[in-house]
């Protein structure tokens, strides 16, 4: 017997408990456009029952799975269609190594979400994130902002 996303959030919030649904997680192998049009419709099955995030399938390896290829790339036209479905504050990517974590703050900039992040790692994307690290000064979304010449302050 299946329970249905409904079901499982109403469950969870009887219980006082958010519900974040992960897609991608039985697909093997890159996506593709017509895999990823089933996880947006997945999720927003999950989004409309009353989960609060969707969670974007990376594993640990983050190569020649879901977002990122056979060499590791992020491939950002997969990634967007995400975004575009749920919206930066309700999907959350999987990135669990360096070069995942990098891409995707390349690419979306300090506001995207990610998990899967080993605990060692935390503070090394952070910095990455709030453009103190010298990888991410490259990048004018990841680099600190200069004062504002119009503010009293500045």
């Amino acid at each position: 017997m299946r329970i249905g996303p409904k079901d499982v959030v109403r469950l969870a919030s009887e219980r006082r408990l958010g519900v974040q649904f992960e897609v991608g997680e039985k697909h093997g192998g890159t996506f593709t456009s017509d895999v990823v049009e089933q996880l947006v419709n997945q999720g927003r099955e999950w989004l409309d029952a009353g989960a609060e995030r969707i969670v974007v399938e990376g594993r640990e390896s983050a190569q020649d799975v879901g977002l990122f290829d056979e060499k590791g790339r992020l491939q950002p036209k997969f990634a967007e269609k995400f975004i575009e479905a749920f919206g930066m504050e309700r999907t959350v990517f999987e990135a669990p190594n360096k070069s995942s974590q990098f891409a995707l703050l390349n690419y979306f900039g300090p506001e995207v979400q990610l998990s899967n992040v080993r605990i060692e790692e935390l503070l090394r994307v952070e910095i990455y994130r709030r453009g103190l690290h010298s990888d991410a000064f490259g990048h004018e979304n990841l680099r600190p902002k200069g004062p504002d010449r119009n503010s009293p302050k500045g």
